[in-house]
């Protein structure tokens, strides 16, 4: 009888184990069908009784973007404008002012200016917030809506009304076709500088280029590198490992969480070092985010360069573009991706190894010190050229532009290393 009863028990059990989960998702399910139809009510009584009569269409875009906007300032639905923008942008063309932006608060803030664009050159700066477009205000506007507002005919005026620090700024910029230049490279003296503005297509193949180029150029004197990622907002996770892969010879890049356990993914370096282990600084500032955070984390976490500038902007999650319907999509986060050390940069950024704000240097004049030379009848130097030697900072323009602080410090440091270097190999 015990063991009938136990048995009877264990069914019971089992039943309960079974059907429970059912009833659960029944009624899940039906508080979903509930909330449906209030949504259904509330769209055919705005539809009906607005004061003023709206399409269909509009309504139902705005309560999915209503959705997305509720998540995160990046998830975000895109139409058929909105689509083919993506598209343009991360082929390397676009229109537009040439500045990467964010919703925060009801502000449109600027991650970063681009390069040598409209925006760029009226003086907009990472951290500007955008309060009035035209003279309208931001405010209530989604990133999209505000975004439209920005576009328009090549060649066309708009007025910015920026809030920057405790100060309201008028800046008016003339509209332009934005083509973006991700890479540009130079040599100062024997060291290598790669600016890269963006993560859009084949940026990875152009570095390549650049260094060849260079390495060509200086054949083996190339004493390290400079790779600058300031005011750099991001782009495709794909070129932002590629690019690491390009200083890294081995180890993982990055790794990305979803919410289920499947949806994770490691991205590993799988080829050489293409400088061979020189040298390597990484400059970055409040403007550097999301893909830039990506490659310099990594190049951290492994020791393989030396990170410096300010904190960077603090985007760590990764989104992706799920089409929804025809010719439109919801981009939508998806994932959160964390660096070797298994660390995750949102909202804190990547902390630079030697922090460098940038300033304004300024000679000193300094008429009072006196040296041997001035001395009278001071003794010639027997090794003395008969020339003198005309030095220069090697971060100078030959314009007398004004200087580079956090560029001129990463190009000290390189220099620094290859003395010790060299001293090392002498001893």
């Amino acid at each position: 009888m015990k063991l009938l009863h136990n048995q009877n028990m264990f069914f019971k059990l089992l039943s309960f184990l079974i059907i429970f989960p059912t009833l659960a998702f029944a009624d899940e399910k039906k508080d979903v069908y509930k909330h449906l139809n209030l949504f259904g009510e509330a769209f055919e009584k705005i539809k009906n009784n607005y004061v003023e009569e709206v399409e269909v269409k509009d309504l139902i875009e705005s309560a999915i973007q209503g959705m997305l906007n509720s998540l995160d300032p990046h998830s975000t639905f895109l139409n058929t404008d909105d689509l083919n923008e993506l598209k343009i942008q991360t082929k390397g063309e676009f229109g537009g002012l040439g500045i990467e932006v964010t919703l925060e608060n009801g502000l449109v803030k600027v991650i970063s200016p681009i390069d040598d664009t409209p925006a760029d050159r009226a003086g907009i700066k990472s951290g500007d917030l955008i309060t009035h477009i035209d003279g309208e205000a931001v405010m209530g506007l989604s990133l999209s809506e505000a975004v439209t507002l920005m576009r328009g005919k090549v060649g066309s005026k708009i007025s910015l009304t920026i809030k920057r620090s405790d100060e309201s700024l008028k800046i008016n910029i003339v509209r332009a076709i934005i083509e973006l230049k991700s890479v540009k490279y130079r040599l100062e003296d024997n060291i290598g500088y790669l600016r890269v503005s963006s993560f859009n297509q084949k940026v990875d193949e152009e570095i390549k280029k650049a260094i060849k180029q260079m390495k060509e150029k200086r054949k083996n004197e190339i004493i390290g590198y400079v790779l600058d990622l300031r005011n750099n907002p991001g782009g495709l996770l794909d070129q932002a490992v590629n690019v690491t892969d390009i200083f890294l010879a081995r180890g993982e890049i990055v790794s990305t969480r979803g919410r289920k356990k499947s949806d994770g993914s490691r991205y590993n370096a799988v080829k050489n070092d293409l400088i061979n282990g020189l040298p390597l600084v990484v400059l970055i500032n409040q403007g550097s985010a999301s893909a830039s955070e990506i490659v310099a984390g990594a190049l951290q976490d492994h020791k393989r360069a030396i990170i410096m500038g300010t904190k960077s902007f603090g985007k760590g999650s990764v989104q992706t573009i799920l089409p929804s319907g025809e010719n439109v999509a919801i981009k939508l986060t998806t994932a959160r991706y964390y660096t070797p050390s298994g660390k995750s940069i949102q909202k804190t950024g990547i902390d630079p190894d030697i922090l460098v704000e940038q300033s304004e240097v300024k000679p000193i004049q300094d008429t009072q010190s006196r040296k041997e030379s001035d001395l009278r009848g001071a003794m010639e130097n027997d090794q003395n050229d008969s020339k003198e030697k005309n030095t220069k900072n090697i971060s100078e323009d030959q314009n007398n532009e004004t200087v580079d602080y956090q560029l001129t410090r990463a190009l000290d440091l390189i220099l620094a290393l290859n003395i010790l270097n060299n001293q090392s190999i002498v001893e």
